[in-house]
């Protein structure tokens, strides 16, 4: 089933809002709780946010990154008052999988599962496989021809005005589909895909995360927080941490399977080091670094956003600030410090080294030592 969310900028008790709708989803209600400000408005039965100038990106990176699509009810730079939100919920009108359809999905469900894919990732194919198949279910698979991906390509992803990303999620599902389960070749290329767009990254600045890291009094909270900041680390690899990562006596951090499967290492401060002695001899965590409330069980993600939403209003800093800016931060502060490319392309576990170049347009390093010739004026 393809998930979508309704949104619309309007005005609410004369503020402006950004109102956000979708159909009943408890996975979708848990994103939208992520989002720091995120509210139920029992009025007008559905989610809404402040309006601010970087709102609607981070609706995008909230959502789309779970496979779930946008639309827009109202031009983002027009204001409409919530009495015009009249949202229609999403109705999925796609017919049900024939007999066929199922068993080949399942054996690409089998083979996904032998290659080692991650579990999010199949998610993201089964999904998109079956939304495609759905779409074609009076037609056996062997007719089906590359005609019929630029027809769905025209008359379902382009009708329903779906995302770019979504759109270069199906058509991956598709190929790989076909050229492993029907060994057949079909040809995306043929579809003309969106450009993806090119989004510099949220960096915050050495005094925002210094108030940032040190607003929370609680240890293991402001342990969790610094210990992101100063190795660059996902959500999911510091959730993931066992005490026998730390490696003290080389000053390094082991970071076990993270993003493709990759082990990888990062340098630990002295600092972040004596912290993590501080909060070990005070909660001595068993198999995870840091625990939940049930002993034995990770610390939960939602949990931990939550520190973070608590340590920027203490801070009463009004960026709406993810902990993977914790990550682009320090990739940036290293950059500006003149650590090398190639050895922060590591420390963050980066396949390409495009990937980490997109720090140089955020780095003002280079750009504070040009002189505007305003001021020559």
């Amino acid at each position: 089933m393809v998930k979508q969310i309704t949104i619309a900028h309007a005005l609410y008790n004369n503020k402006e809002k950004i109102f956000i709708n979708f159909k009943y989803d408890s996975a979708t209600i848990e994103l939208v709780k992520k989002i720091a400000d995120a509210k139920w408005s029992q009025t007008n039965k559905c989610w809404y946010i402040s309006y601010y100038a970087e709102a609607l990106q981070l609706i995008k990176n909230t959502f789309e990154a779970k496979g779930i699509t946008i639309k827009l009810l109202n031009k983002y730079e027009d204001v409409i008052n919530p009495s015009q939100v009249k949202i229609k919920k999403p109705i999925d009108a796609l017919p049900n999988l024939n007999i066929e359809q199922k068993e080949k999905i399942n054996q690409f469900n089998y083979w996904l599962k032998s290659k080692r894919y991650s579990g999010s990732t199949i998610g993201t194919y089964m999904d998109s496989i079956q939304t495609f198949l759905r779409y074609y279910s009076t037609k056996n698979l062997s007719e089906i021809t590359n005609e019929d991906l630029i027809i769905f390509n025209n008359e379902y992803i382009l009708a329903n005005h779906y995302s770019a990303s979504y759109q270069n999620q199906i058509v991956n599902a598709v190929k790989l589909f076909f050229r492993n389960i029907e060994n057949k070749q079909l040809q995306p290329e043929l579809i003309h895909r969106p450009k993806t767009q090119k989004l510099l990254p949220n960096v915050l600045s050495k005094e925002e995360i210094k108030l940032i890291l040190n607003a929370h009094s609680n240890i293991k909270h402001k342990a969790m927080l610094s210990l992101i900041y100063s190795c660059g680390l996902r959500c999911g690899e510091m959730l993931r941490l066992k005490p026998e990562h730390i490696d003290s006596k080389r000053n390094i951090l082991i970071i076990k399977q993270s993003k493709g499967r990759k082990d990888r290492i990062t340098p630990l401060s002295n600092k972040i080091i004596l912290m993590l002695r501080d909060y070990y001899h005070l909660h001595k965590p068993k198999e995870w670094l840091f625990e939940g409330q049930k002993q034995g069980e990770p610390y939960d993600e939602r949990s931990l956003q939550n520190v973070l939403k608590q340590a920027i209003g203490k801070c009463q800093i009004k960026k709406p600030v993810s902990l993977h800016w914790l990550r682009h931060s320090y990739a940036t502060h290293l950059l500006e410090n003149g650590t090398d490319l190639r050895y922060i392309q590591e420390i963050l576990g980066h396949s390409s080294s495009k990937t980490t170049e997109i720090y140089t347009h955020v780095s003002t390093k280079n750009i504070q030592k040009i002189i505007s010739p305003f001021d020559y004026l």
